[in-house]
């Protein structure tokens, strides 16, 4: 059931029951795109055990993307008593996903995590480098995801939503961002308590009807 609700703006939101539990996104766990590709790619006994000896794994990457992830989650959990509310690791296609969706007050983030402990990072308008290596296009992807979702929300909720996109680096040893950096937010995790105390752009009723269309797996469909 669906029914119109005038927002604290004065736009119109909408309230929505929960999905059906198997397109219930908030069910999701974080991380959850990549333990299912790792629990897909899970060698057999002898592989293992020849990964380890020569010290490499084909999935290394998936885990360490994974702990990152949990990180990442573990600090979005303390915004929620601010009017906070996350989503993870939503599906936009067999390969490609969101890996958090952080709504409230202060508006709406696409948050893509980078995990590069004890690495130094440097971020600029179109690439990041990890210990001065080759490019790797981070603030590309976080501006296309952004749309992404920007796209969804609006045909969903019925009125504008604007997604900021962040670049959440866990743990590295020094972070650098370029000043020229300013429609992507690019942060250490332990710095996302400063998003806490941000409001004033969406109204409480805003912040239900874009969680109710977010949480939806069904409103991600043909999202790409």
């Amino acid at each position: 059931m669906i029914r119109p609700a005038a927002s604290a703006s004065g736009a119109t939101s909408t309230l929505r029951t929960p999905p059906p539990s198997n397109y219930d996104l908030a069910s999701r766990r974080p991380g959850q795109a990549l333990r299912d590709k790792i629990r897909a790619d899970c060698p057999s006994l002898i592989q293992r055990s020849l990964a380890w000896a020569l010290r490499r794994s084909e999935n290394a990457s998936w885990r360490t993307g994974l702990r990152g992830e949990l990180i990442v989650s573990r600090e979005l959990a303390r915004l929620r008593r601010h009017g906070w509310r996350t989503l993870h690791s939503i599906p936009l296609s067999p390969t490609w996903d969101i890996d958090h969706l952080l709504i409230g007050p202060g508006g709406v983030f696409s948050i893509n995590t980078k995990h590069h402990r004890g690495k130094t990072v440097w971020v600029g308008d179109h690439v990041a480098r990890i210990n001065h290596g080759e490019g790797r296009p981070y603030p590309r992807s976080s501006r296309r995801e952004a749309a992404v979702v920007k796209k969804v929300l609006d045909r969903g909720c019925g009125f504008a939503v604007e997604v900021k996109p962040v670049l959440v680096f866990v743990k590295p040893a020094k972070l650098t961002v370029q000043p020229s950096l300013q429609d992507v937010r690019a942060i250490e995790n332990r710095e996302l308590s400063a998003l806490s105390p941000l409001a004033g752009v969406l109204s409480p009723e805003q912040v239900d009807a874009v969680y109710a269309v977010a949480r939806d797996q069904r409103s991600w469909t043909s999202a790409v």
